[in-house]
Order: structure tokens, then sequence, then C-alpha cells
């Protein structure tokens, strides 16, 4: 197509269809813009433009005006620029010009609403006041085409209007530009924030991670040396047991094996301090009916008191690896304290599996030597806690009234990962755990809040939550913008009221 082609007037009607064309692409835009939103955001725009509508309608049933029908349109305008204030910005400013010289002056009220909420999503700031200068500049070519005729009252008009768009239409644009600038800031504030953090979390696992890797080499060089030792010893001591005592052998043969588990628990922990987190923790056969009557059978041979288990989780419960593990060591805790603290006591084991988790108690009656104890730190106990609190379940320890001691938890099936940082350690008896004090220490009630842990904290405060400290610190400016805009729109509706 030549450059003369291009310049050659279309058909007649051309420019009509094109119009229409327009009209139904906008139409098309607006219902699925509308159908994208959320239902929430639908219905708060619906009902602010049915309020901006009643707003404008319902005082001229108690105030009529002079032009009626122009007055209903201005309100319906209102309401129309009211909806078309987020997708349309630039149009709404554009359009409140005709409403502060119509004939509804309860339709003032929306125009600075209009405009700071239209302005705020027009970016750069000086593209919304090159709008908003052009519509004071139509305003003033309409006020100067409708007192042509009127040249008395002309200068009159000129300062009303000029007064109505500095308090309705410049400083609403103001605070409007404001807030849209402070907006993009938080964003990036937040972005900002959220990076640091990953920063510091990252930072914190690498210096965990080294630390948990000096921590496996001391304990492989160590621990691993000396249990390998025990293991030997034991093995020829088991082995000579069977020649020279043979009522001593069992005995031996637990000393043995008991060494060899404690190998193979060691080079779990290794692996898990190395290589992976608490949650691909190794021993799938821990937790299991088995391994719980297993530890009971070695408790009873060592203590020589009387054991019992009740187990009373069906088989069609699935529990997690994480929760076996779990219940494994708390029934181990559990024994050992009674070992250290009341050797010989009759002791009750019981794991039970209900709709909402798994329960396990490790109760035992008086020692057979009062105040027998090898002392401890709680430390036992403490770790405990920390692992149940980790799987979403909850802890308690603490005497009972007739002299005895109980160790209780609370499971789910399944482990959660917590959101947000836990409430921290609670308070735990000094008599119990493995390295726990002994049992003459004052008892304490196991309903009390100090024996048990609720996962959970309060949620972080949102960058937009209005407060009394961001509202005076960050919206001080905007409030001064706002308060001769709300002083005008109240002498404007007074004196309409009273007129």
């Amino acid at each position: 197509m030549t450059q003369e082609e291009r310049q050659l007037p279309g058909p007649p009607g051309r420019g009509a269809s094109d119009a229409v064309r327009r009209l139904r692409r906008e139409a098309a835009e607006i219902r699925a813009a509308v159908r994208a939103a959320p239902r929430r955001t639908v219905v708060a725009e619906s009902l602010v433009c049915a309020l901006a509508a009643a707003f404008g309608l319902i005082p001229l049933l108690l105030i009529p005006p002079d032009r009626p029908v122009l007055a209903v349109l201005e309100a319906l305008w209102a309401a129309l620029l009211v909806a078309a204030r987020r997708g349309r910005p630039v149009a709404a400013v554009l359009g409140v010009f005709p409403l502060l010289m119509g004939a509804n002056v309860w339709v003032l009220a929306v125009v600075p609403l209009i405009v700071l909420s239209a302005t705020r999503r027009i970016a750069p700031p000086r593209r919304a006041w090159r709008i908003v200068g052009v519509a004071c500049a139509a305003l003033g070519g309409l006020t100067v085409a409708t007192g042509l005729f009127r040249w008395e009252t002309l200068p009159v008009k000129l300062a009303e209007n000029a007064v109505s768009a500095v308090l309705l239409l410049l400083l609403p644009t103001l605070a409007g530009t404001m807030l849209g600038r402070r907006r993009p800031l938080v964003d990036l504030l937040r972005e900002r924030n959220a990076y640091l953090e990953q920063t510091r979390t990252l930072t914190a696992a690498a210096a965990r991670m080294e630390e948990r890797t000096r921590i496996a080499r001391e304990m492989h060089d160590l621990l691993g040396h000396r249990l390998s030792l025990i293991s030997v010893h034991a093995g020829a001591l088991e082995l000579a047991a069977a020649r020279q005592a043979p009522p001593l052998a069992g005995q031996v043969e637990l000393l043995r094996t008991t060494a060899g588990t404690a190998m193979e628990e060691l080079r779990e922990i290794l692996g898990v301090l190395r290589h992976t987190d608490l949650s691909d923790e190794t021993g799938g056969d821990r937790g299991t009916y088995d391994d719980i009557t297993a530890l009971v059978t070695q408790s009873r041979q060592t203590g020589g008191g009387s054991v019992e288990l009740v187990w009373s989780v069906p088989d069609t419960v699935e529990v997690g690896a994480r929760i076996r593990q779990a219940i494994h060591r708390v029934v181990r805790e559990g024994l050992t304290n009674v070992l250290k603290h009341a050797s010989g006591a009759p002791t009750l084991v019981e794991v039970k599996g209900t709709d909402a988790g798994i329960e396990v108690y490790v109760t035992n009656g008086v020692p057979r030597v009062p105040g027998d104890s090898q002392g401890g730190t709680s430390s036992g106990l403490a770790g405990l806690q920390e692992r149940i609190s980790l799987l979403g379940g909850t802890f308690g320890a603490g005497a009972l009234p007739d002299g005895g001691f109980r160790v209780t938890a609370w499971l789910p099936s399944q482990p959660f990962q917590p959101s947000h940082t836990t409430n921290g350690p609670v308070p735990v008896s000094s008599s119990s755990g493995a390295d726990a004090a002994p049992y003459s220490h004052a008892p304490r009630p196991l309903s009390g809040d100090g024996d048990t842990w609720q996962p959970g904290s309060n949620p972080p405060l949102s960058a937009q939550t209005l407060t009394w400290p961001r509202v005076l610190g960050a919206g001080c400016t905007a409030v001064l913008v706002v308060l001769p805009t709300a002083g005008f729109l109240i002498v404007l509706l007074v004196m309409a009221a009273l007129g």
C-alpha cells in the first residue's frame, strides 16, 4: 500500500463501525477481567459501586434538585467511575471533572475517593499529574463555555471551580501519588527482607552442617574406638564365661549384644550428622512391636524387676518411620530412667493407637531402695521433648502421688513440618529423663502446662497491616492532605442540606 492510499479517506460509515468494534472489544475485556477477578473482589467492588450510587441518589428524595434527571445521571456516572478506577484509572480521573459542575452536589463526596484510588495506580507519578492537569484544564474550559452568556458571574464560577479543583482533584492526587510511591517501596523492602532471611537461613544451615561434621568426626574417632574395644573384649569374655562360669554367660551375652547395638546406633547417628536431617533417619525396624518387646526384655534382664508391655496399636494404623523412631526413644529413655533411679521397681510400658495418634506411657512404681539414684542433668528428657515437639506431638513427665514416676508422649501418626519457630523448650521435671535427678525431688502433676508443649506461634505481622505506629508514621502526610478535602465536602453538603 502506497502513502497516497494510506491517506485516502475510508468509505462512509467506517469510523462508526470501528467505534462499535472498539466498544465490543472493550466490553469483552471487561467481562474477562470480571471473570478472572476473585469472587471476594467482585463482591466488594459491587458493594462500593452500590454505596456510591445510593449516596448520590437517596438524598435526592429528601431534597429534590432543580434538574432531577441530570442529578440522577450524575449519580450513576459517579458509580460507573468508581467501578472503572481499578482497571481504567486514567479514564476515571478524566471523567470526574463534569461532576464538579453538575447539579448533584452529593456526588462530590465520591470524587476525591475516585481520584485518590485511581492516581495511586498510575505510574509514573508525573503521568498522573499530567492527567489531572488535563482534567483541570477541561474543567476550566467547560466553566468558560457555560459562562459566555453570563459574564458577570464568570469570575465567581471560575473561583469556585478553582477551589473545587484544588481540594477535590489536586490534593487527592497528591495523596494518591504518595501512596502509589509507598507501595513499590514496601514491596522492595519485603523482597530484600526475604532475601536477607534466606541468606541468614542458608548461612546458619552451613554453619550447623560444618559443626555437625566436626562432631561426627570426633565421635567416630573417640566413641567408635572405645565401643569397638568393648565389643571385642565382651566377645572374648563371653567365650571365657561359657567355659569357666556358665551362670554368667547370659549376662555376658547381653553385654556383647548391647555393645554391638551401640555400634550400629553410632553409625546411624554419624550418618545423620554428616549427610541428612532428622527426617532421613535410618532404622526402619525401630518402634515396632518386636523392637519394643526386645527393649522390655533387656530391661527385665538387666534390672531384675518386673517390666510389662501393653501394646494396643492396630495393624491398620500407618505410622511413619520418624514416629516409630520417636516411640523407640521414649520407651528406651523411660526404661533407662527406671534403671538409673528406681532399679527393680515394677514398670508398665503402654503403647496405644488412637484416631488422633499414638500414646506412649512408661510408668514405674516406688523404687525398692528410696533415694537410690545416680543423679543426672535432665538432658535426656530435654532431648526427648525437642524431638517430639518437632514432630508435632506433646510430651510430659512427672512424679505420681504414690511415689512412682511416669513419662508420657503423644505423637501424630505422621510427622509434620512446623512453619514457624516453636515456642521454645518447656521446663521439665528435674526428676526425669535418662540423666534425671533423684526421685526425692518434689512431684509435679502431669496435667500442668509445664509438662506439655504445643507447636506454633503467632504469625508475623503483614507489611500492609494498619497499626497506629504505621498510621502516625507513614500516613500523617496523607491525612493532612485529606483533611482540607473532607472539611470542604462537609461544608458543601451542609450548605446543600440547609439550602
